[in-house]
Order: structure tokens, then sequence, then C-alpha cells
């Protein structure tokens, strides 16, 4: 379905990232990968489902990385067809304690980086008038909850940019939407698993299952696969008139 397309996937090196590209691959598209730490892992597992891969670490709170990144794309596959924005970290404070380069950290990588991807990839995507733009959001980007304050705004302002971004080509053959997944449990998720059962003296299982259990009506996680064929739909003619959604694949947290 996607031959002859090429997907950039930031922050694809682990977790949702490379779920979906793993998925967009499976589907014939060139990978971009990008993202920290072992780039040559996750190269290979892109490469052994028969797509052409490349990886740019670009540092995603940096605006010129960014474009290098870009052009860099360009240079290797002729032009970004689809576009995922993924990339994203966390850190947990109330307000008034929030450090403030931590803010500064969450709202470049989590909705800076994501503007400027897209600013960059929109010129060649409206000259081929075809194009997907997926923006990884959350469900904190349609919910709050305490202490994310840096993370709950980024993801809030990563909707608003899709559906300004849908709306301004929507008669166009570019698309843009956002998945807003529940708890999926990559490493950053475990992370405050693992938190949460030192702070509370339980097992990891235990504190997977409060963690589940105080927002996700399913008790079951998010899987980067099941983000991966989502993104895999935008990308499919049957989502040609999807445009500016905020899809929340969360177990039923948001139905609540």
């Amino acid at each position: 379905m996607l031959a002859n397309k090429t997907a950039l996937v930031t922050g694809s090196t682990s977790g949702i990232g490379l779920g979906i590209a793993k998925a967009l691959a499976r589907q014939g598209a060139n990978i971009l990968l990008n993202g920290f730490g072992d780039a040559q892992g996750p190269q290979a597992e892109i490469s052994a489902l028969g797509a052409r891969v490349a990886y740019h670490g670009a540092d995603m709170s940096k605006p010129s990385e960014i474009e290098d990144m870009m052009q860099f794309a360009a240079a290797q596959f002729g032009r970004v067809d689809i576009l995922v924005n993924n990339a994203g970290i966390q850190h947990v404070a109330r307000v008034e304690s929030f450090p403030v380069d931590k803010w500064d950290a969450i709202l470049a990588i989590n909705l800076s980086s994501a503007f400027h991807a897209t600013r960059l990839a929109l010129p060649a995507m409206q000259a081929a008038n075809w194009g997907r733009i997926i923006n990884v959001a959350s469900v904190h980007g349609l919910v709050g909850s305490s202490e994310k304050s840096a993370y709950v705004a980024a993801k809030h302002g990563v909707v608003g940019l899709t559906k300004v971004t849908a709306l301004e080509n929507a008669t166009s053959g570019v698309t843009c939407n956002a998945i807003c997944p529940g708890w999926v449990l990559t490493p950053l998720v475990q992370k405050q698993v693992d938190a949460k059962a030192v702070a509370m003296g339980l097992s990891n299982d235990e504190a997977k299952r409060q963690l589940l259990g105080e927002k996700e009506p399913s008790m079951q996680f998010t899987t980067p696969e099941e983000l991966g064929e989502l993104a895999v739909f935008f990308c499919s003619p049957a989502a040609n008139n999807v445009r500016g959604v905020a899809w929340n694949m969360d177990g039923g947290w948001v139905a609540q």
C-alpha cells in the first residue's frame, strides 16, 4: 500500500515510534528513524521487514538539527511523504515546584519539534498533493492529570496544531491527524511503574494494575503494534477524508 512512500518517524528507536515505523515498513514504506540510544538494532528490525531504512540522530529540541534531518531525508529518499511526530519526554512535579528547564525541554521536544518538522515537510507534500502527518499526542492532549503540567500543555498544543494543519490543507491530498494513546508500556511508562512500585512497596505487576486501575477501564495497556495499525489506517485511502481528528486509543479513559 505504501510502496515508494517514505515515512519519517521521530523518537522511533523504541516504544511507540518503533511500533509505528514497523507497521509502516510492513506496508512497503521506506523508513527514516530518529531518536537517542541504540539505532542499529531498530534499523536491523526494519531492514528485516524488507524496507529501506536510514537513521538521523537529530536532537528534536533543536530546530537546526530538525532542518538538517529533513535535508538528509530529501537526499536519501527524495521527500518525506509520511511524517510521524512522536518524540517525547516526561517530567512529573506540581506546578509550583516544576523545574523551569524541564518545562522548556518538554515544550521544545513534545510540541515545538512537531511544528518544525511539519513546516519543513509540508511544501513537498503540497507539491505532490499527497501527504500524511500523524502527530502522536496522548490522552493528555484531551484531559489533564495532576503533576503533568508541561506534558499536558504540550499535548493539548499538539492537538491544536493538528487541527490547524488539517484545516489549512483541507482541500488538498495532505491530511493531518493525531493519535492519543492511554497507557502504553513504553520505557517512559515503565519508569513510572517502577517509581510507583518503590514508593508504595508493591510488586511491579501490582504497580501496573494500580496504574491502569486509576485511569484505564479496560485494565490493559495499549500496544505499539495497535498504534502502528492506526497509523497505517490514517495513511490508507479509507482515511482520505479523516482530517484533524484526535483519535484516542485509551481503553475507555476519556469515556469516563
